[in-house]
Formats: C-alpha cells, sequence, structure tokens
C-alpha cells in the first residue's frame, strides 16, 4: 500500500465515521447510479442483489443509460428502471428538444426522495446525474473515483482500492455506504428464459460473440472459422450475433465458412439474453454480452487479445472462464480445450 492509499483510508474513515445499525431499518428506497457501459452495468447487478438480501423490502431505481435499460429491468429487485441518453444527448446537445429532454429527465427523477443514492461508477456525467437526484448521496472517495473531481458531489465518500475486480469495486463501495459486511456470495440475481424464434433451429448451439468495440479487441475471423468447424463436426451449429451493419458483415463472412451457421436478425439486449439462456456454452471477445453470458450463469469463455482481464474480465462464475491477455491472444486450441468441459 501506497502512502497515498494508507492516509486515503485514514481520510476515508475520519471524515466518513460507519452509520449506526439503525441504518438497516431506515433503508426501505435507494437509487443506483451506474449508466454504462454494458459490461459496466451488468458488474453493478450484483449490488442490488447484496442490498436486496440486507434490507429486505428495499426498493430499488436504477438510472441507466437507455439502450441498456433492459440489463436491470432482468433484476427482480429492481424496482424502476429510469433510462437517460446521455449519449444522445451529447450528440445533439445544441438542439432545443435535446434540453427539453434533459429537463423532462429531471423531473422525473426529482419526483422522489430517497433514503440514499449510490454512484457505482465515479465519473463526472453520473456525479451530475446523482446531483440532480433527491436524497443522501453516496459515492468513491477522491482516489478511488474514476474520474476524482465526480467525489466532490457526494456527501458521504469511501476508499475502495482500484486495484479490485470491478464487480468487487461496486460491492465494497455499497457495503460501506449501507454499513453491511460483504460476505455474500456472488449472485448477479438475474435470469432469461431461452430465446423463441422461428429462425433458431432446433438443436445444440453455441453463441459466438465476435463483435465488439474495438478492432484490437477482435479474435481474427479465420480463428473463428476454425473453431465453428471443431463444432460443425460435434453436431453443434454456432449464432452469431450482430449489432452494426459492419458487425453483421463480419458476422456473415464467418458463417458463410461454417455449416449451418446462423447470423439471427438485430437482437435487443433482452432477446440477446434469451438466446445465450438456451445455449450451451457462449465464447465470446471481451464485449458486454460475454459478461452477461457470465452473469448469467452460463458457461462461457472470454477472449481477450488487446486487454487484460484481471480488473475486468468476466467473474464470479465458476464456469466462467479468461483466456489470453494484452497483447497476447488465444489459440484455437486453447479456447476449444477451454470449452471441453461445457461440452462434454
Amino acid at each position: 500500500m501506497t502512502i497515498f492509499n494508507g492516509l486515503a483510508r485514514i481520510f476515508a474513515f475520519q471524515a466518513c465515521p460507519r452509520p449506526a445499525r439503525r441504518l438497516e431499518c431506515a433503508m426501505r428506497n435507494i437509487l443506483l447510479i451506474k449508466t454504462s457501459s454494458l459490461g459496466d452495468v451488468v458488474h453493478n447487478l450484483p449490488v442490488a442483489t447484496d442490498l436486496a438480501v440486507h434490507f429486505p423490502g428495499v426498493k430499488i431505481d436504477w438510472v441507466v443509460e437507455e439502450n441498456f435499460a433492459d440489463i436491470p429491468a432482468l433484476h427482480p429487485a429492481v424496482n424502476h428502471v429510469i433510462p437517460v441518453a446521455l449519449r444522445r444527448w451529447r450528440k445533439n446537445f445544441l438542439q432545443k428538444n435535446t434540453w427539453l429532454e434533459i429537463d423532462a429527465f429531471k423531473k422525473i427523477l426529482r419526483q422522489k426522495t430517497y433514503d440514499a443514492v449510490l454512484d457505482t461508477q465515479g465519473l463526472i456525467k453520473s456525479a451530475l446525474l446523482t446531483r440532480w437526484a433527491q436524497g443522501k448521496k453516496y459515492g468513491y472517495d477522491f482516489s478511488s473515483a474514476r474520474e476524482p473531481l465526480a467525489s466532490l458531489v457526494y456527501d458521504q465518500k469511501y476508499f475502495v482500492d482500484k486495484q479490485m475486480h470491478a464487480v468487487a469495486r461496486n460491492r465494497v463501495l455499497s457495503s460501506q455506504a449501507f454499513d453491511y459486511i460483504d460476505n455474500l456470495l456472488i449472485n448477479y440475481g438475474v435470469a432469461s428464459p431461452p430465446l423463441q424464434a422461428d429462425w433458431l433451429a432446433t438443436g445444440k448451439y453455441v453463441v459466438l460473440l465476435h463483435a465488439t468495440s474495438r478492432a484490437d479487441k477482435e479474435w481474427r475471423e479465420t480463428q473463428w472459422i476454425e473453431l465453428g468447424k471443431k463444432l460443425n463436426e460435434c453436431r453443434i451449429f454456432c449464432v452469431l450475433p450482430w449489432g452494426s451493419e459492419a458487425e453483421k458483415n463480419r458476422a456473415e463472412r464467418i458463417a458463410a465458412a461454417i455449416t449451418h451457421a446462423i447470423v439471427p436478425p438485430k437482437l435487443t439486449i433482452k432477446a440477446a439474453a434469451g438466446l445465450i439462456a438456451g445455449a450451451e456454452i457462449v465464447v465470446g471477445v471481451d464485449t458486454g454480452l460475454t459478461h452477461l453470458a457470465a452473469a448469467l450463469n452460463k458457461p462461457v469463455v472470454a477472449i481477450f487479445c488487446a486487454t487484460s482481464p484481471g480488473l475486468t474480465g468476466v467473474y464470479g462464475n465458476s464456469r466462467a472462464l479468461n483466456l489470453g491477455d494484452a497483447g497476447s491472444a488465444p489459440t484455437v486450441d486453447e479456447v476449444w480445450a477451454a470449452m471441453q468441459p461445457a461440452m462434454s
């Protein structure tokens, strides 16, 4: 531990003494702020589970980017999902309709006074939303927040080690803010019925999540094709979801070289969750749906090519495996070997 982190711990403890255990009886309405990205939203789901266990009957609302609203909606402890459009507003900042939408969002957010508002994102944009909300505000301290200035908004702030996995950071922040012992096994708390669709052939299938936000995170198309051919030999067909036109074109190129592979129509996140739920196993690069597969407790092999899985890899599911590292992508044989326990 550095001297700076040591002082930060002392300061956080002195500035924010733990509240009395009476807090357990007082927490009835909690607002969670975690807007994006898809993987980050998935990583926050165990916080909702923890709160529901420690505060029976608690009502949890959640502010999330409109495109990811299906994720918190999967959790039975989330009472109300409040979509926000920060990404869209930023692109159309000078338009009148944008400002009208912002005003309408503020009014919705201020309709309710919460016992606590917890920002587990620690960014200036999430702190702004926290500031607009009504209720006592909790978040990371200056040394712990991803954007330190965000900490200026919170009434209570806490030190959480930045070298912890994102899921653990969220859970530790919540446990400190609400004074409970974080001793539960990780539970994302979500489930989805398998997808029923005319285009989805009957039989065993594997979901191949080939698409990601950065080109350097991609696994080579030739590697996906080689993996798909191995699956064909086992009479398991491949499904290749996509989100953009470029991703669709990539999926079609890969599928054209694999017998019986399916390129589905564009799926909502809710439909993608159902597709994942019915799969034998999921293989994916570093992308949000790969993390959703782990949250749904599916066997999943996560492929890392340009980033390290240490802080943001698939997490908590004993059948979730991380392969590769920054600058060191796994081979097809390594991925195939990792898949075998689930396939057997």
